[in-house]
């Protein structure tokens, strides 16, 4: 035995060594994608030969719409799939009735027809665009519906309610099918993905404030922001699943609601405390000692792990907020005056990232008899703001309007047989596409997935498809196809390719009642897409396309405007302009790297931008308790200010030097004082100075 044991000895490490590498393999982050996408395009696959199949047994006369409608449906989480499934029947409930509710009103005129119809679209995807949400889908299969009925009923409308209510009914059969498989077959929830999300997110706000209190490069506290805004969107979009998710206690909204409040605010605090920082390098002023031990202290406890951060906290936030009340209480010069108002940053980000620290515990915990103080707070929560423009939809849904207008002149004064459908799969791409401010580039990605969807279609429908003779037969025949475009629309660089192959393969395949393969009839069908794609591509191009350029300068005039307001009087909650602004800065972000012009200030000046409106607002709050001399200059301040955003430009050294003018006068008056609350007008007049002057502005360096 003993002799056995040596013997085996040696083969002990190298079988552990293989067990440990396959276990690693098991969990790469590519492999599991590959069997996350796999999983994915199997359930797909099953439902949509489910619906297929229930379909055929009903008699309905198009059942390949039920296998485009699993596809359109399916989404990556359970979730996911059971909103979009709602959100889809909502939208082909409506579109199908107002199909039904102007094609026959308009019979006898199929150019008016063919408006009305385009009018609708354009509505649908006006709405849409400001919606931003989830349920914009809903709006989007109002259109979508309405085009591939509407059109193809123009010329013949005595068949539209039994088109409008087949197409229902096969599409309410993918749905179904899609939610059962997706929810019920080993599902994927979306509760854990968003928990993971979140942890991720405020590990990076984490890194945000660790890196502003060590004074890191610009560049990177740049970069840190620009991920914050990013994920915090990210956050929201998964967020809005959270209702539809099988798990057996999704987080509370309002809890949701707090977490993104504490991190939207740690967004312009971190620019706050990096202008501090800097003024107080670069100024000549002096940093207190005991301040200078705070952010040590602060910094440390940043890096510590949760236990530790959750015990530390009470004590640096008690510490700051002393030492902001001792060095506010005198305030005589403005070294003072700086250290105070830093103290006070210092312990509203500590509250803020304790405070999220015990959120994200309870969102894990799920448990939903606790009552936790960062749970209650004392300000109703907020929760995402989104940015919406009515002028840019409107510029997306009247380009829509008109692109489909023309479409349908030319269709109906030639008498194009096919054109009817060629226009429906035109108004098809401007509502799935039509959300994004370059949509041909988008449309040029499922036109490539079409041409191998229309290659495969015809290779199942004269080679295949002739000799299947057995509905179990044909499943497996068409499952290479669909199972690979399936894993393909699994992974997002692809989906879009991936619906093309998978929304083709069942309409020009001609996978219907019956086979009945005619060649001239898929080849003018086929005509009829690539050249209503073809179309389209033209003019999304002209009508829809809004330059990177463009939309940046309308995001900063936008907000520009609002600050102008805010100094005007206009009241706004702060939560609501602080999360507005952040979702402006998420928008900013893929318009900056898609943009060809450098734009170096876009990011900081929108997020200064946020800073000055919130301190303008707070001080026009404070103005209504002061009168005499001091809510003379603070007045006339504040026009200043408003006049400032009113110009719409970048200003130069003259204009910023007024204003650093009037706030030095204004903070000499007051600090001169005996008014009450003093320390907090300090405080107001140091936030407004640099969110108005940074901190290279201030010291001469102006940059243009």
């Amino acid at each position: 035995m003993n002799a056995a044991s040596s013997a085996n000895r040696p083969l002990k490490k190298p079988l552990a060594a293989i067990v440990r590498a396959g276990s690693s393999l098991l969990k790469a982050p590519a492999l599991k994608a590959d069997a996350e996408a796999l999983l994915f395009s199997a359930k797909s696959f099953a439902a949509a030969m489910l619906a297929y199949g229930l379909s055929l047994d009903i008699g309905l006369a198009k059942p390949y719409w039920a296998i485009v409608t699993v596809y359109i449906v399916s989404q990556n989480s359970a979730g996911a799939s059971l909103s979009r499934g709602v959100y889809r029947f909502a939208g082909t409930i409506v579109g199908a009735v107002a199909t039904v509710a102007i094609v026959p009103n308009f019979v006898n005129d199929p150019m008016t027809c063919s408006v009305m119809l385009a009018c609708w679209i354009g509505l649908c995807l006006y709405f849409s665009l400001l919606d931003r949400t989830p349920r914009a889908y809903a709006f989007v299969l109002a259109g979508y519906t309405v085009s591939l009925i509407g059109f193809p009923s123009v010329l013949d409308p005595g068949a539209v309610f039994t088109t409008a209510s087949m197409r229902v009914q096969e599409i309410s059969i993918g749905i179904l099918c899609s939610i059962l498989m997706h929810r019920f077959v080993l599902p994927k929830r979306m509760t854990g993905q968003f928990i993971g999300k979140l942890s991720a997110t405020l590990r990076n706000a984490r890194r945000l404030a660790g890196d502003a209190f060590r004074g890191a490069s610009a560049q990177k506290t740049h970069r840190d922001r620009a991920q914050l805004a990013a994920d915090l969107l990210g956050l929201q979009g998964l967020a809005t699943h959270l209702p539809y998710d099988p798990a057996d206690a999704a987080p509370r909204r309002k809890t949701l609601k707090r977490v993104h409040d504490r991190l939207a605010q740690l967004l312009p605090l971190t620019m706050e405390i990096e202008d501090r920082l800097h003024a107080l390098g670069s100024d000549g002023h002096t940093a207190p000692d005991d301040l200078i031990a705070l952010l040590g202290d602060i910094e440390a406890w940043i890096e510590a792990d949760a236990p530790e951060r959750d015990g530390a906290a009470g004590e640096l936030i008690a510490c700051a907020r002393s030492l902001h009340a001792r060095l506010g209480a005198d305030g005589a010069t403005p070294g003072d005056r700086l250290a105070a108002n830093l103290a006070g940053h210092l312990a509203e980000t500590v509250g803020l990232i304790h405070d999220c620290d015990r959120l994200e515990r309870n969102i894990v915990r799920a448990d939903r008899s606790r009552d936790d103080a960062a749970d209650r707070g004392p300000v109703r929560a907020r929760g995402y703001v989104y940015h919406r423009d009515h002028w840019m939809a409107a510029r997306a849904a009247l380009g829509a309007i008109l692109g489909i207008v023309i479409g349908c002149a030319f269709w109906i004064r030639s008498a194009w047989p096919d054109g009817g459908m060629a226009v429906s799969i035109f108004g098809v791409c401007c509502t799935l596409f039509g959300n994004v401010d370059s949509p041909a580039p988008n449309v040029i990605k499922y036109m490539i997935g079409l041409v191998y969807g229309v290659a495969i279609s015809l290779a199942y429908s004269f080679v295949i498809l002739p000799r299947v003779t057995d509905f179990d037969v044909l499943v497996a025949v068409l499952a290479p196809a669909f199972l690979f475009a399936g894993s393909l629309q699994a992974r997002p660089p692809t989906t879009l390719m991936a619906l093309g192959i998978t929304l083709t393969i069942p309409i020009v395949g001609g996978l219907g009642t019956t086979y009945g393969g005619s060649f001239a009839g898929i080849l003018n069908s086929v005509v009829a897409v690539f050249a209503a794609i073809a179309f389209g591509i033209v003019s999304m191009t002209l009508f829809q396309t809004i330059p990177p350029d463009a939309a940046i300068k309308r995001l900063s005039r936008l907000a520009r405007r609002d600050v102008r307001r805010l100094a005007r009087g206009g009241a706004r909650n702060r939560a609501h302009w602080t999360n507005l602004m952040v979702d402006r800065t998420a928008l900013l972000l893929p318009r900056l790297a898609a943009s060809e012009t450098t734009h170096a200030h876009a990011l900081d000046d929108l997020l200064r931008h946020l800073r000055v409106g919130h301190a303008a607002d707070r001080l026009r709050g404070a103005i209504r308790y002061v009168d005499g001399e001091i809510g003379d200059a603070a007045r006339e301040l504040l026009s200043a200010v408003s006049a400032h955003y009113g110009s719409g430009r970048r200003t130069g050294p003259i204009e910023t030097a007024g204003l650093a003018q009037r706030i030095e006068r204004l903070t000499a008056l007051v600090a001169a004082s005996g008014i009450e609350d003093r320390s907090r007008w300090l405080d107001l007049l140091v936030d407004l100075r640099f969110a108005l002057l940074p901190q290279h502005v201030a010291d001469g360096r102006h940059d243009s």
